[in-house]
This record gives C-alpha cells, sequence and structure tokens, in this order.
C-alpha cells in the first residue's frame, strides 16, 4: 500500500486525556509493551491496545523506529547548510528534491523561510567524508546557487516529545 492511499484512509481522531498520556509515554519510549502500557495508564491491555490502533490509523502516531547515537557507529560531524536555490532554472524545487532524496548524509531537509531557501541536516563519518560529500556531490546540483555551513559542535538538548498538553 503506497504512502498516498495510506493517508486517504486516515481516520479523524478524537484525543481525550487517555489518549495524550499514551503519545507522550510512547514518544518517551516507544519500546514500552502493550501491559506496561496499561498498567501506566490504568486501563487493562485490550483497550489499551485499542487506543494505541486508534492513534495508529488516524495517523497521530505516524511511525515506531529506533534513535540510533550517531557516534557510537562512527558518525561524528554534524552540520547544517543552509542552501539557497537558482530559482531561475525551471522546476528548480521539484529537481533539487529529487537530488537530494538520494544523498544518504542529508537525513533531513525543510523549505524555510529567511536567511535561505532549505535548510538540510547532514551526518557524515568525519570532516575528510563532508568534504566529499560537498565537493562531489552537493555542488554538483545545478539547482543550488548558494551553500553555506553551519557547524554543530555539540548537542545540548535532543528531544523527542513534541511540546503538546499533554493533560498532566
Amino acid at each position: 500500500m503506497s504512502k498516498n492511499s495510506k493517508r486517504k484512509n486516515k481516520v479523524k481522531v478524537k484525543i481525550d486525556r487517555t489518549d495524550r498520556r499514551i503519545m507522550k509515554i510512547l514518544q518517551e519510549n516507544s519500546k514500552v509493551t502493550n501491559l506496561e502500557l496499561s498498567k501506566m495508564i490504568g486501563l487493562s491491555p485490550a483497550p489499551t491496545l485499542e487506543r494505541v490502533k486508534k492513534l495508529e490509523r488516524g495517523d497521530v502516531i505516524s511511525s515506531y523506529h529506533a534513535t540510533i547515537n550517531p557516534k557510537s557507529i562512527g558518525l561524528n560531524v554534524r552540520t547544517f547548510i543552509l542552501v539557497d536555490l537558482a530559482w531561475q532554472k525551471p522546476n528548480a524545487l521539484d529537481n533539487f528534491v529529487s537530488k537530494i532524496n538520494e544523498i544518504d548524509e542529508v537525513v533531513e531537509c525543510y523549505i524555510i523561510t529567511g536567511e535561505a531557501d532549505l535548510l538540510l541536516k547532514v551526518v557524515c563519518a568525519d570532516m575528510a567524508a563532508y568534504e566529499q560529500l560537498m565537493f562531489k556531490s552537493l555542488s554538483q546540483i545545478e539547482e543550488i546557487e548558494r551553500l553555506k555551513t553551519l557547524m554543530a559542535l555539540s548537542c545540548v538538548k535532543d528531544s523527542k516529545v513534541l511540546p503538546f498538553d499533554y493533560g498532566e
């Protein structure tokens, strides 16, 4: 089933206090078992599972995944790149997006306002790998007019819990 057909089957979900608690708990630890979750919210396992399934069907919960510590697997350089597009080129944005989706080191890409058109989050093993990415991949994308790199020195906050009223 394609992503678009899943979106069409999306169910509008009314979210109550219990659903909010489920959302917060699962953002903090998606590995929690249904039995553990049911004890945390004060329901039996069957209705707890039904509530989670309802949140999934409504696309409130869109996925579950492991968060890998990049440094533990040798990915030591994290940068953010401001991109100005060459808008005079036909289909500049669409062409850029299709090319950037082929570059694994680009882990996030946002269309932004302000100083640039797009913001990329890039993760690489080291500075040599970053240099290779810049000169062999990114600078070869003809829809890019200008790149500006912001180097992350360290991360002081990386929350996975969205700022939402969870009813606590």
